[in-house]
């Protein structure tokens, strides 16, 4: 019997147990493997072994990224526009884009990027949008597609080079393409004056029409009755609703005003407790909230918890609550010493609930998911946004707080989901933070062995890079990281290319993942291995990264033998011929095998094989892949593999490793005695 865990030396996931000659896996009356279990001969009875990893249970979630440099997937464009509503500025909008170009101002949350996804979905269709860097030097790029070009939050040094000669040349240069671009620009962004032909000033649509259309869409989804559709939009049209939205006009205020009256209607709650919930998500609000309990460590480790751990059950905010608490109290030292012997204490404490209920929180309703054997019941604050803007103003505002929740974030053990939550909650936080230290104190997490950190890691810095003007940043930080020589950077990197950062940014991740694998002469570790695997699935799941990715696999096969890239594409192509890639068990977004790229995408496909049975490492894997497709008849007709074979022996005269094949593959269809392709 052999057993082996994740954190074993040379070990880093469910993919690391795979070989490059699979027929040397068993010789000898042995098995070699390095993760799992083996055992040889009979057993009678029950076998029961007790040897888990004790970090596997981490979140793989992947979370769709808002801004792409690239084409945006036409489901999620006609997701976003599904409760749009049109803005009065949208019909000058309309007219200047006529002339190719449109510089689309707004402040922030006013719902700019919606109107502009609109305006281009008219010309183009859901599926024909193209999103472009924040960064990118308009006077130097040239379009390439009849499309509809979108840049969102042009960074200021490349809106102070805008200008009426750049503006012409672009505007000609879409003609000729019958291609449209829209850029939107924060309203406090200087423009230089000659582009105010350009330029149109977006205004947000009634918040109210924004709310009832939301109203609408949940009952035509199901999620409220006619009946209660109706109470729902009473409410709206009250002078206490309608005064909220006065007082709130962004798109994203209606929103959460239309989802708290459905709330409402549903729960038969009074009116007046949904218009204080949606008060409690202001900065000012949590101001209050703060300052109320400042003298209390248990409220504020309690609120924090909450803030930091969104979704989470009731005994993980408890455990990270009482992790925190003694940290908070000794921030001011010991209590001065009292002259009376005072009350008498409560050594038991207030329950969890009535804690819940002073600091504005409640539990909801326990549930079960497929994931969890166990019911899990969440704590949440019964306002939106209180989470977000208690965190912001703790994290940022009070002197020495951010380390003590870093503290207590490190001390506390690891449970499911809990770097999502940390993770994307600390991203929202950072993104309003300032300074050079905004990025660095996710070092040492960046730098952890646990992969749950390296996840958390992952999600903040894909929630950081959604702000176009973060995004300089977060590519620098990840471009050091990849040069460092510490393997678990290598590994964050990687995890972070495996999200919302690699699916909005393909190209630079793919560069990122080649970095961290240049390093010549070094072994690749499992965990590094298992990491960029999963980036790579991940960025297979989306249809237009296909070509670039096995471009780059075959890049990596044929780079030295020994390096890091090498062992990277031995391990791919070896997977994908024999079972699928990454392998079952490893983290993954989605599971290539070879089949399906022979259907998908042939011709390079095609190529990928011809260097895979050129090279001695994958050449047996792959020709027992291509024996496995043509003994199937359905994967032989899907891959026309009689056509492959003809291709494969049309090339064989100078490639060895293909004469190799073919010749071995006729002389096991010719010979009665041949043992076959795996003899």
């Amino acid at each position: 019997m052999s057993t082996g865990a994740d954190a074993a030396p040379g070990s880093g996931g469910p993919d690391d147990g795979l070989r490059p000659e699979p027929e040397n896996s068993y010789r000898d009356n042995q098995q070699r493997l390095d993760q799992g279990m083996a055992v040889m001969g009979g057993i009678a009875g029950d076998v029961t072994v007790i040897n888990a990893p004790l970090d596997e249970d981490v979140t793989d979630r992947i979370i769709r990224p808002r801004l792409r440099e690239g084409p945006y997937p036409e489901g999620e464009v006609r997701s976003r526009l599904r409760w749009f509503v049109e803005p009065p500025s949208s019909v000058r909008g309309r007219k200047v884009l006529d002339s190719r170009v449109l510089v689309l101002r707004a402040g922030s949350g006013a719902g700019a990027g919606t109107a502009a996804f609109a305006l281009l979905e008219e010309r183009h269709g859901a599926g024909g949008i193209t999103g472009l860097d924040s960064t990118e030097d308009l006077a130097r790029w040239r379009p390439r597609e009849r499309c509809g070009y979108l840049l969102q939050g042009l960074s200021p040094v490349v809106a102070a080079a805008l200008g009426e000669v750049v503006l012409n040349g672009l505007a000609d240069l879409l003609e000729r393409l019958r291609a449209h671009l829209v850029i939107t620009v924060r309203v406090d962004t200087p423009l230089p004056a000659d582009t105010e032909p350009w330029q149109v000033v977006h205004r947000p649509p009634p918040p109210a029409e924004v709310a009832a259309k939301r109203l609408r869409s949940m009952a035509e989804a199901g999620e409220l009755t006619i009946r209660q559709e109706a109470e729902a939009l009473g409410h709206l049209a009250s002078a206490d609703f309608t005064g909220y939205l006065h007082a709130h006009p962004l798109p994203r205020d209606a929103v959460a005003a239309a989802e708290k009256l459905g709330e409402l209607v549903v729960s038969g709650r009074p009116a007046a407790t949904a218009l204080d919930e949606l008060q409690t998500g202001s900065p000012e609000s949590a101001r209050r909230a703060l300052a109320e309990s400042s003298h209390r460590a248990d409220s504020l480790s309690l609120m924090a918890a909450i803030s930091l751990l969104a979704d989470q059950d009731r005994t993980v905010i408890q455990e990270f609550s009482a992790i925190l608490r003694p940290r908070i109290d000794e921030r001011d030292g010991p209590a001065p010493a009292g002259e009376g012997a005072g009350p008498p204490r409560n050594v038991l404490g207030l329950s969890f609930e009535d804690r819940l209920e002073a600091v504005g929180a409640r539990l909801l309703p326990p549930r079960f998911g497929a994931a969890q054997p166990y019911p899990v019941q969440p704590v949440v604050f019964s306002g939106r946004h209180r989470s977000e803007a208690l965190l912001r103003c703790l994290w940022l505002e009070y002197e020495g707080m951010a380390g003590l929740l870093w503290e207590a974030l490190y001390e506390t053990p690891h449970r499911s989901g809990i770097e999502l939550a940390a993770g994307r909650a600390i991203g929202k936080v950072l993104a309003h933070a300032t300074g050079p230290n905004t990025l660095r104190q996710l070092a040492p997490f960046a730098a952890s062995d646990r992969r749950w950190r390296r996840r958390l890691v992952a999600y903040a810095l894909g929630e950081l890079v959604e702000r176009p003007a973060l995004t300089s940043a977060v590519r620098r930080q990840l471009r050091q990281w990849s040069r460092s020589d510490l393997v678990p950077l290598h590994c964050t990197v990687a995890e972070t290319c495996a999200g919302a950062y690699g699916l909005a940014r393909p190209a630079t991740a793919l560069a990122l993942l080649d970095a961290v694998l240049d390093r010549p002469g070094k072994e690749l570790e499992g965990r590094l291995r298992t990491a960029v695997s999963f980036a790579l699935s991940t960025l297979l799941s989306e249809d237009t990264n296909h070509l670039p990715v096995l471009e780059l696999l075959r890049e990596w096969q044929g780079a030295e033998p020994g390096t890091r890239r090498h062992h990277m594409a031995v391990h791919a192509v070896t997977s994908m011929s024999l079972t699928a890639f990454p392998l079952p068990g490893a983290p993954a977004e989605k599971r290539i095998r070879l089949a399906d790229l022979l259907v998908t995408h042939p011709e390079q496909a095609f190529g990928l094989v011809v260097a895979a049975l050129n090279d001695p490492a994958t050449h047996e894997a792959t020709a027992m892949g291509l024996s496995l497709i043509e003994n199937d008849p359905a994967l032989r007709q899907l891959t026309f593999f009689p056509h492959l074979l003809g291709a494969l022996s049309g090339v064989a005269r100078g490639h060895r490793g293909v004469l190799r094949f073919v010749l071995r593959h006729h002389r096991a269809r010719t010979s009665p005695s041949a043992e076959g392709l795996a003899s």
